[in-house]
């Protein structure tokens, strides 16, 4: 099962300041879902993304989200 990380807690994970999660969360740098208004992590996601240096972003509910199915 995942470990599903707010944002406070994945900065403090990361020692990174919380709108700086949200700038690169927002900005597709750091691996993310966004719930509404708010944006959690997947701590398995983050660990990944710290050891290969990127990964994408999906945002729930956007367009984005469903790209990639429609040929």
């Amino acid at each position: 099962m995942p470990q599903i990380m707010t944002t406070k807690e994945i900065a403090k994970y990361l020692k990174l300041h919380e709108i700086t999660i949200c700038k690169y969360a927002a900005e597709g740098r750091i691996p993310a879902i966004r719930i509404g208004r708010v944006w959690r992590f997947d701590k398995d996601a983050i660990d990944k993304w710290i050891g290969e240096g990127t990964a994408p972003v999906i945002k729930a509910g956007s367009k984005e989200a469903g790209k990639g199915a429609k040929k």
